[in-house]
């Protein structure tokens, strides 16, 4: 048996496991995977534009890593954690015996969840932002719910980068990369 290959199939999971916040606001889908994968590019991101030097291989960690857990108790929404309590006792030494990663992932994971270091803080924005950018193209698409969500979610972005940053995303329309120019001739002929 393979720890390194459990890891994987592990990581897997996350590509299967529903967000399931979103079933409040009634529409919407995304897979911890693709939130993550998200999440870590709009760390980046945020990173590029931080005043501040950032260690961005640490930070792409924090990110990428930052719902292992899920894998093993589920992604629990606002709701369900006022009423649920994990073992997380348990949970860390499972994961910390796991796999030949498994310290530097809970300590990752820790870093991410403490939010001391300016990596964690970026990290934690990025998570935020990539909310709000599903919830402003929820929004887009007529979620009258979407709304009050972003009030509530933009509160918990803390750095000047990742305010900058949530405020642009909600500024602008989820299709206006693709589709900003509506008057090229190129959307009626479908040429150019």
């Amino acid at each position: 048996m393979s720890e390194w290959a459990n890891l994987v199939h592990e990581l897997g999971m996350l590509a299967r496991l529903e967000r399931s916040g979103l079933h409040f606001l009634g529409s919407g889908r995304q897979s911890v995977a693709e939130h993550s994968h998200r999440v870590a590019c709009i760390a980046l991101i945020l990173a590029r534009r931080c005043k501040e030097p950032v260690d961005e291989a640490r930070l792409a960690w924090l990110c990428l890593f930052h719902d292992l857990p899920e894998t093993r108790i589920g992604d629990h929404n606002y709701v369900n954690r006022k009423y649920l309590r994990v073992d997380m006792e348990r949970l860390r030494a499972d994961i910390s015996t796991a796999s030949p990663l498994g310290k530097t992932l809970i300590a990752t994971i820790d870093e991410f969840e403490q939010g001391d270091t300016l990596e964690a803080r970026l990290a934690r924005d990025a998570d935020q932002i990539d909310l709000l950018a599903l919830l402003r193209e929820e929004a887009d698409l007529g979620n009258p719910r979407a709304e009050g969500w972003i009030r509530t979610c933009l509160e918990r972005v803390q750095t000047p980068a990742g305010r900058e940053l949530a405020s642009e995303v909600l500024a602008t329309p989820a299709d206006d990369w693709w589709f900003g120019n509506k008057h090229d001739p190129h959307w009626v002929t479908g040429k150019g």
